[in-house]
């Protein structure tokens, strides 16, 4: 049993309904989007995990050493490791649509998984992402539904880069929608409106 089995917030899809996995911002934890999903899509099964990296208390998916400073190893290995965690939880719901969403940190560590593995998701959902680097390109990201959103004044990820994020999934050939609003870092209603549309 991994770290990452230790505090898992996780309830079964109804008949027909797809799993999604849910990945908190930096200090949520795996109970941040138990009232969202089921409001986004009713009947969806949850498998949100907790991060297992604590940064002064906060709960985050790797190691940064500043804002928008990334542990690139860290973040590999704990790629791998949430890759692996997905999969065991998914053997469990054989024939089941695996969706995912994150939030800011949590969309980091997704679309570092879509970078790896992008068989992984049918559908992923990068809530405020920051990529500070570009990614090598990614054929099996083609074809792939992939919605971003995030906010035009959002200081901690700012809009050029989750453009340039955007772009690169377009590169990829991924079926790609983006919603953005005029704040900051905030997921406002807007958000919400587009993750029914993308689930549904």
């Amino acid at each position: 049993m991994s770290s990452l089995d230790k505090h898992v917030y996780e309830t079964a899809p109804a008949k027909g309904a797809p799993v999604i996995f849910a990945f908190h911002g930096t200090g949520g934890d795996e109970t941040q989007f138990s009232g969202l999903i089921p409001d986004v899509l009713p009947g969806a099964g949850i498998v949100a995990p907790r991060g297992d990296v604590s940064e002064h208390g906060a709960n985050r998916f790797f190691r940064r050493t500043g804002e928008g400073v990334y542990d690139m190893e860290d973040l590999a290995t704990r790629t791998q490791a949430m890759i692996a965690f997905v999969r065991a939880r998914m053997a469990a719901h054989p024939d089941v649509p695996a969706y995912a969403l994150g939030y800011s940190n949590g969309a980091n560590i997704l679309a570092a998984m879509s970078f790896v593995a992008p068989d992984l998701f049918a559908r992923i959902a990068l809530l405020h992402p920051l990529i500070p680097w570009t990614p090598e390109p990614v054929a099996g990201l083609a074809a792939r539904k992939v919605l971003i959103t995030g906010g035009r004044r959002d200081q901690i990820c700012p809009l050029p880069l989750t453009e340039a994020l955007a772009g690169f999934y377009s590169a990829q050939g991924a079926d790609l929608t983006i919603s953005l609003h005029d704040g900051g870092h905030e997921l406002r209603p807007n958000e919400v409106s587009a993750l029914k549309g993308f689930f549904a």
